[in-house]
């Protein structure tokens, strides 16, 4: 199951949409979904998650915690709107395809994708835009 949560102005618009399209990212990498929270937040409430849990001080635009069980994929992924929104405008993208690539990047994360190395950062940036493109709403 995957749910939402809001501790930040931010408010999603359909969210159903969304979990269908978390839910086939999970299944197109050969997994399953278990439990999985997404918690948007504002950058103080990530930084301070990110000081107590992993000890560095610095904002960043997600933080999963993995729970995943074998094929299951379970978690809670707080991601920063606030983060979300400057990014857009970094790389010159809309807040809606900046929000889509943080969501897939953490599921991809769960499923086995590293970032780390330059060569796993290309191959994660080319599943998040395989996974942004099967985001769709049937009319």
């Amino acid at each position: 199951m995957i749910d939402f949560h809001f501790k930040s102005d931010f408010l999603m618009d359909n969210p159903s949409y969304y979990a269908d399209w978390i839910n086939r990212i999970i299944e197109s990498e050969g997994f399953a979904s278990g439990q999985i929270d997404y918690i948007f937040c504002t950058d103080d409430y990530l930084l301070e998650l990110n000081l107590q849990y992993l000890n560095h001080d610095t904002l960043t635009d997600i933080i999963t915690f993995d729970y995943t069980d074998g094929i299951t994929v379970s978690a809670d992924i707080f991601i920063s709107t606030e983060r979300v929104k400057e990014n857009a405008e970094a790389f010159k993208v809309d807040f809606d395809t900046e929000l889509k690539r943080v969501m897939s990047h953490g599921v991809l994360h769960l499923t086995g994708y590293g970032d780390k190395s330059p060569d796993q950062k290309k191959i994660m940036r080319n599943k998040e835009e395989e996974k942004i493109k099967m985001f769709h709403v049937e009319p």
